[in-house]
């Protein structure tokens, strides 16, 4: 039965998923039941744009500068990207960008962010405060992904959690903090935890068993996740944690409620298996809505480092950047992923056969609104002619339409919405 399930499930997707574009447009020819999504969603979910989920980073500064200096670059012309924002080297504090972040999100029809977490005190809790006052004038919800920030994460998970909760929540009387509504009505906080499920070694390119840093075994999750769960259960129906991972059953192990992948390198043709099997260890899932991958090179590499750099994604031959050709083809390769991965998580995540219906959730995050390191952005980026001179010097890859990745992902969701 499982194995003719799963082959009726791919033949179902199969045409879904494009093979090759059309000479003439950027979008793929190909029949998507939008008109029977869009009636089923919306019946489901009257505020459906609150099911659309950016991953937003909070963590850049220009005074002084952080993050745009990543592996050895030198802000403001030379950043820690492969491609120039449309804002240059921002200030995540800055109030006129938070202003201009929340203006694309609001017409994007995201309604919101998942912002990146380093623990108390640290640089995007300082954020927090700021971000929530200008995303909720707009209309946008704000919740959390926690980073892996420190040794003590796993033992202050509970403590943490009720304090974001405290904090941004019920101190602000629940005006932007994200609480996600599922087919019943019923209404609970979400939080993605990342590098939860890591292995405990790995062999390095030498053939050298090394301990991963960041490892805790499953059972000390599990006693985490528990805790949490006993502290905040009783305030909301339900409290669902996700892990940034496609492996379900070492989730379920941990404890936690579900997977929701963020890695681009994860293939849309793959979401079948790891929905299935999610389904099966009676997890909940998610996959991430992403444009590929372009990350920045290290530029210093000691001797005998096994670092490789990532290649673009999705893969195709080597591209020059300098060309209008090679730019045009890596915008269609990203366009074709953004659409692969959003008809995947349409398609996946509302079939009566996986268990995300049963439970009553739907919910899809967008890789990502502003991680320029590694090229996911959403964001606009600077128009490849309004470059500067000095900025051409570092061979950015800035397309002819630097809003093509929000305006495509626009349409898509507008079909819904």
């Amino acid at each position: 039965m499982e194995l003719s399930r799963r082959s009726f499930l791919a033949s179902s997707l199969a045409p879904l998923i494009p093979t090759e574009l059309s000479a003439t447009q950027s979008e793929p020819v190909i029949q998507f039941p939008w008109v029977d999504l869009k009636r089923r969603l919306q019946n489901l979910y009257p505020d459906l744009r609150r099911h659309f989920v950016f991953e937003y980073y909070p963590w850049y500064a220009n005074s002084p500068f952080r993050h745009w200096q990543q592996w050895d670059r030198v802000p403001p012309l030379d950043l820690a990207a492969n491609i120039m924002p449309r804002l240059g080297a921002y200030d995540s504090r800055s109030i006129r960008v938070l202003e201009q972040h929340a203006l694309w999100i609001a017409e994007s029809g995201v309604g919101v962010v998942n912002l990146s977490w380093w623990g108390r005190g640290s640089f995007s809790d300082s954020v927090v405060s700021d971000v929530m006052d200008v995303m909720a004038a707009h209309d946008i919800r704000v919740t959390f992904h926690l980073e892996p920030y420190g040794p003590l994460r796993v033992e202050r998970l509970a403590s943490d959690l009720q304090y974001l909760l405290r904090e941004f929540g019920e101190k602000r009387r629940w005006d932007c903090f994200f609480l996600h509504q599922r087919a019943d009505g019923t209404r609970g906080p979400v939080f993605k935890l990342f590098a939860t499920t890591l292995p405990e070694k790995l062999k390095d390119c030498h053939g050298v068993l090394r301990q991963v840093p960041g490892y805790t075994p499953d059972d000390l999750w599990r006693q985490a996740i528990e805790e949490a769960h006993a502290l905040l259960d009783g305030n909301f129906p339900h409290v669902t944690l996700l892990s940034d991972t496609w492996d379900a059953g070492r989730v379920r192990t941990a404890g936690l409620d579900g997977i929701a992948t963020y890695d681009p390198a994860i293939e849309p043709d793959q979401h079948l298996n790891y929905a299935l099997n999610a389904s099966r260890q009676g997890m909940l899932f998610s996959f991430n809505v992403n444009p590929g991958w372009d990350e920045i090179d290290r530029r210093t590499v000691e001797p005998g480092s096994c670092y490789q750099p990532r290649p673009f994604l999705p893969r195709t031959r080597g591209l020059d950047w300098s060309t209008i050709n090679d730019r045009e083809l890596a915008r269609q390769l990203s366009e074709r992923r953004i659409l692969e991965s959003f008809q995947s998580n349409l398609f996946l995540q509302t079939h009566p056969w996986l268990g995300n219906v049963a439970e009553g959730f739907f919910l899809t995050y967008i890789t990502s609104f502003n991680e320029w390191h590694e090229g996911t952005a959403f964001e606009p980026m600077r128009d490849e002619i309004a470059l500067t001179p000095e900025e051409r010097s570092f061979e950015y890859h800035n397309p002819d339409e630097g809003n093509y990745r929000l305006r495509y992902l626009t349409e898509l969701i507008r079909r819904l919405v």
